[in-house]
């Protein structure tokens, strides 16, 4: 019986922690890039009213200082990386009108959930531009992400499906039961 201990402890601790994966597939950054796009505009399916933004343009009106990110994913996944000076959901919903003057971009991790959120604010009348590809997109496109030491080269992907970082980068996602743990639905 105790040999059995440490292995089913071990499987645990496996299932319990975020997982990490470095440069899984041995696909190029284009290919990465292309399956990223084709899964954006199969979930765009869901949320067609809204406006959507290229990363290159978003990189461009950020650089301008004519834009404020949104980041509307789970803390966890926001200490992992972050666009640059992005704020939260929390923080951008308790005053929207301050960002008037700005184009509002906001984003998750391949932009599903955030388009969502874009659908909802529309319907209360705020217009959100939805980060074409994500997060994912961002980085495959030459963009930088940030943590609380500085640029970072790891991105939370929130999920396998997900895992389609540049070279170089590092993917950590959510472990088995993280999933369960959260307090939202199970895609991203």
């Amino acid at each position: 019986m105790r040999g059995w201990v440490v292995p089913i402890g071990w499987g645990i601790c496996v299932f319990l922690w975020p997982a990490a994966v470095i440069g899984s597939s041995d696909l190029t950054d284009v290919q990465k890039k292309e399956i990223v796009y084709r899964m954006y505009a199969e979930f765009k399916n869901d949320f067609p009213e809204v406006n959507d933004i290229e990363p290159r343009e978003a990189m461009k009106l950020a650089a301008e200082n004519h834009a404020v990110f949104v980041d509307v994913r789970d803390p966890a996944e926001m200490k992992v990386s972050m666009l640059p000076h992005a704020i939260t959901k929390k923080s951008f919903l308790e005053n929207p009108q301050r960002f008037a003057d700005r184009t509002i971009i906001v984003y998750c991790t391949i932009s599903y959930r955030s388009g969502k959120f874009a659908e909802e604010m529309a319907r209360k009348g705020v217009t959100l531009y939805n980060l074409k590809g994500g997060l994912l997109a961002w980085v495959l496109e030459g963009g930088t992400v940030f943590d609380s030491h500085g640029e970072s080269k790891r991105i939370h992907v929130y999920g396998e499906k997900w895992n389609f970082v540049p070279k170089g980068y590092e993917a950590v996602w959510y472990g088995f039961f993280d999933r369960f743990l959260q307090d939202r639905p199970g895609t991203e």
